[in-house]
């Protein structure tokens, strides 16, 4: 739920288009894009998460997974930045939406190519931690975390509208740097564990917890 918030925050496409709904058909049709939004989430997380037990039995797999989750959080990283050093702005307005509110966010979010690399990247982490095991109940806990804190992150743009917009982009450098930093120190310990724990201790927890 933490991390699903805390990912809905900085200011993105699919987050300003519920300010966008907001101010032109009110509250209850952002929250029905929402609400589509969060459903398309989960829906796709929880595939790619089903797919992920059964191929994380394989130790080579497990190996390159581990790396292309460290990769990922280094680019993201980067990005962040990035981002803060071009001091980018966001848009203030974005173009009508023509589907429903609910079809929309469903729509929006279905689209969106970062929902699986991010919550692979996420879980592999947590997996190594210990924090989350690959089974279908603690799966369907995490997925129930993951669609608490999206809404929880719409909520807070909704209601907080175009004042949490001029705040985000009034601290646009800081909120940037503070996410590339945390990204970049949970890619170090990551990179770190996996060079000095062995693959095959690694993957033997893993596989103990399915």
């Amino acid at each position: 739920m933490l991390i699903s918030f805390l990912g809905s925050l900085p200011p993105g496409i699919i987050n300003l288009a519920a300010i966008q709904i907001a101010g032109k058909q009110g509250n209850g049709a952002a929250m029905a894009y929402a609400i589509g939004s969060m459903l398309a989430e989960v829906i796709v997380v929880r595939l790619a998460l089903s797919g992920m037990s059964w191929l994380t039995r394989s130790q080579k797999f497990f190996h390159i997974l581990e790396w292309m989750t460290a990769g990922l959080l280094i680019l993201f990283s980067a990005a962040c930045f990035i981002a803060a050093n071009q001091m980018q702005e966001f848009p203030v307005v974005l173009p009508g939406l023509a589907l429903p509110s609910f079809l929309a966010g469903i729509v929006l979010s279905a689209i969106n190519p970062l929902h699986i690399p991010f919550w692979l990247g996420w879980s592999t982490v947590l997996m190594n931690k210990g924090v989350l095991a690959p089974q279908p109940k603690q799966y369907n806990l995490y997925i129930l975390g993951i669609a608490a804190g999206t809404i929880a992150g719409f909520t807070t743009f909704i209601f907080g509208g175009q004042y949490l917009l001029k705040a985000f982009q009034s601290n646009q450098y800081l909120i940037n740097c503070i996410i590339g930093m945390a990204l970049f120190i949970t890619a170090f310990f990551h990179i770190r564990k996996m060079i000095f724990v062995p693959v095959a201790i690694r993957h033997a927890k893993l596989f103990r917890r399915l």
